[in-house]
């Protein structure tokens, strides 16, 4: 079977941030801290309950891509630094391509033993 046609699992952790900066920010410290291997940042627009009121409210959303093990490290980071009160953080595995996966895992730090 083709390489193209293998996958393996990795992890996705998504976030939302109020500023372009404040969406630099995440991403250089999840880099720096090998915690993701790429990160993507995208201007969404996000419609919410918020404490009895509606909300309608631009926002940058950070797609971080890492290792399944990794994922609960570069979660942490990003609740300990993030702006809000009450962050969007969401875990999810997906597939990706072999070639991909594994150059995911090649530039993510593997989290320490315990």
């Amino acid at each position: 079977m083709p390489e193209s046609a293998v996958f393996e699992s990795i992890a996705i952790v998504q976030t939302t941030v109020g500023t372009p900066e404040g969406a630099r920010l995440l991403a250089r410290l999840a880099l720096e801290h090998r915690l993701a291997a790429c990160i993507q940042a995208e201007q969404v627009t996000s419609h919410y309950r918020w404490r009895g009121a509606l909300h309608e409210e631009a926002e940058w959303r950070l797609t971080c891509k890492t290792t399944l093990a990794v994922a609960p490290a570069l979660a942490a980071l990003l609740r300990e630094r993030h702006p809000y009160a009450l962050p969007e953080i969401v875990v999810a595995t997906v597939q990706a391509s072999a070639g991909y996966a594994r150059w995911v895992g090649e530039e993510v730090a593997p989290p320490p033993a315990d």
